[in-house]
């Protein structure tokens, strides 16, 4: 326990818990040296609330709190109240249940100090040497919403907010189970930040959790702000673009992902819940694929896989084959690429270097700036731009189209992580492509999925179910079988509990 400043000074030497109450490490039982001690620790806390009450007996009390930190009315109405008008001595406080959250007693300043940081009520009481702490928060927040980066058309509009109790209460109203667990962590020495991992008891592999309790609790940091940076302290690989960890601000995602054998971490503050294991397919599903017909969300994953492959090597195969192999361009589509690239004086690395990076930039600018004038930036500046260069020769037709088509495929990932991925990928493919041609593609993308078969998440491979092949776990990756087909959990996590629902077999007609 931290030492405070010696603030009672006494002659002599007691028991151990007498000098700790010297050190200052313990409250006094005298009112007016706690409320000194107080003036002390908050000497530059103007939003700090002293509010001294006497009740029927004449004996004094001191009620302390946080401005705006606590909630106005469940503090006169839950606490105020009952102290003035239903309490007469304070031998009762200890004995009467006030109707508040929870109450408990400490006789530690560091306890004191960090529930009212917490938004908590503590109540200082003469003659005792402990103070009641009344749990009765009430800091600003803002309400549900819909996640405005995963809308969906059929499931819920649901969001999660900055508040870790709230989000854990929107799971619990898709999971209303009592094998779903939750142990909470503090991280950060400053910010006290309250990181909570749920999982179900009964299916999640009990090495995800011993390993992610064992990462989590290994984090020595001053604070921990948001998911984003509690990921890079957990995740496998720090040195690689692709994400470990999906990051949702979706309750009925976290849910889903808990019932295939998964965990979820909450971190307080944060509107993003991690979820983990995650594997390279899990990234391109979204929780409308569930909501939609089967055979339509299989055709619309299948098009995510095309997109991600068009969006990494679209432009690096027009500069391969422009730069290298025109000769398998038919020849009528060969002449208007050379009628396009006429007037133009770079080779085609540079003339897609020029294309690509303002369209990173226009993109970055869009989402800076407010939502109406970002998407005006966007439609408008890549329309004038892309003209404005055709026009004077610096890229060609060809070299706008292409660019277009990466920019919409990449658009498509469902995942922002994983589209940034794809975003940085496609540099070092188009570089390969104008140093070797066709042969840099091929080996760009061996490296590429060499690479993604190699990394891990929690231990568990990033390319199953297809590196290692799991062919059950097939049903529900680059298409999707329809929900009465897919009786057990995937393989890939190692649940302990297999089965999910009983096998039914239908036939055209049933029901």
């Amino acid at each position: 326990m931290r030492n405070y400043r010696k603030w009672v000074k006494k002659a002599g030497k007691g028991t151990r818990t007498e000098q700790a109450t010297q050190r200052g490490d313990f409250l006094s039982s005298d009112l007016a040296s706690n409320e000194q001690m107080l003036l002390q620790l908050f000497s530059h806390a103007p939003d700090l609330a002293l509010r001294h009450l006497q009740i029927h007996s004449g004996e004094e009390l001191l009620l302390v709190y946080l401005e705006d930190m606590v909630d106005k009315v469940s503090l006169n109405d839950q606490i105020l109240r009952p102290l003035l008008y239903e309490i007469g001595s304070t031998s009762e406080l200890f004995q009467i249940t006030l109707p508040i959250g929870k109450v408990r007693s400490t006789r530690s300043w560091e306890k004191v100090e960090e529930a009212l940081f917490d938004g908590n009520s503590v109540l200082f009481i003469e003659g005792h040497g402990s103070a009641l702490v009344f749990q009765n928060q009430g800091w600003p927040q803002r309400q549900i919403t819909e996640p405005q980066n995963e809308s969906t058309l059929k499931g819920g509009h649901q969001g999660f907010v900055e508040t870790a109790s709230r989000n854990i209460a929107l799971i619990r109203r898709y999971l209303p189970n009592r094998q779903l667990k939750i142990q909470q962590y503090i991280v950060g020495k400053r910010s006290r930040t309250e990181v909570s991992l749920l999982f179900l008891q009964d299916i999640v592999n009990p090495q995800f959790v011993t390993e992610i309790e064992d990462r989590v609790q290994q984090i020595d940091v001053d604070a921990m702000i948001n998911s984003g940076e509690l990921v890079e302290f957990i995740e496998d690989h720090p040195f690689t673009l692709f994400p470990q960890f999906l990051l949702t601000e979706r309750p009925d995602s976290v849910a889903s992902h808990l019932l295939q054998g998964r965990i979820a971490l909450v971190v307080d503050r944060s509107p993003a819940v991690l979820i983990g294991p995650a594997s390279f397919p899990v990234y391109f599903q979204s929780v409308d694929d569930y909501s939609t017909r089967w055979m339509i969300a299989s055709f619309l994953r299948i098009l995510r896989l095309f997109a991600f492959f068009i969006a990494i090597s679209l432009p690096s195969l027009y500069i391969a084959m422009v730069s290298f192999h025109y000769e398998v361009i038919p020849l009528d589509l060969l002449i208007s690429v050379g009628e396009s690239r006429e007037q133009v004086p770079f080779p085609p690395i540079l003339e897609a270097l020029l294309m690509e990076f303002p369209l990173e930039m226009l993109r970055e600018a869009g989402l800076r700036l407010p939502a109406p004038i970002g998407q005006t930036i966007g439609v408008v500046g890549g329309i004038v731009i892309g003209q404005a260069a055709v026009q004077a020769g610096i890229v060609s037709n060809i070299m706008v189209i292409i660019v277009a088509l990466t920019a919409i495929a990449s658009f498509i990932v469902p995942d922002h992580d994983m589209a940034s991925a794809i975003r940085l990928v496609r540099f070092p493919m188009m570089i390969s492509a104008a140093l070797f041609g066709m042969i840099g593609i091929s080996i760009g993308l061996m490296i590429l999925i060499a690479h993604l078969i190699s990394l891990e998440s929690l231990g568990m491979p990033y390319g199953t179910p297809n590196s290692p092949m799991r062919l059950q776990d097939w049903k529900d990756t680059w298409i999707r079988f329809p929900l009465w087909k897919m009786n057990k959990r995937p393989l890939s996590t190692d649940p302990k509990q297999g089965r999910r629902q009983q096998a039914a077999s239908r036939k055209s007609g049933d029901r």
